[in-house]
């Protein structure tokens, strides 16, 4: 975000102001974009255990992308221990929503 200059920089700080403000009243669309933006540092430090917490809200939730997300830091050890069984156990319920990247990356991994 900073390439873009500090104008765009306070405004997408502003709207992750907004989405924290959503996403703390249980809204599940702003819990799963404030899992990415932690995860890649968007208007905030980035910080994996804070979007494991996000993720994981939407994910219980049923949001498929963020059950894959979940998967992925599960997989990679991202602010959490890694654990290959607990990621299979997030692709899936993602897989089982139709995601196809779930899908391909339980086949990758023999599931």
């Amino acid at each position: 975000c900073y390439k873009f200059g500090k104008g765009v920089t306070k405004a997408i700080a502003e709207a992750v102001k907004w989405c924290r403000k959503a996403a703390e009243q249980g809204y599940v669309a702003s819990q799963f974009n404030l899992g990415i933006c932690y995860s890649e540092g968007h208007g905030v430090t980035q910080d994996d255990y804070e979007a494991v917490k996000w993720y994981r809200k939407a994910a219980e939730q049923g949001v498929a992308s963020a059950q894959y997300n979940l998967g992925q830091c599960y997989r990679l050890g991202r602010g959490v221990t890694k654990d290959i069984a607990e990621a299979v156990k997030w692709y899936r319920k993602a897989a089982e929503q139709g995601l196809e990247e779930a899908k391909k990356r339980l086949t990758e991994l023999g599931y």
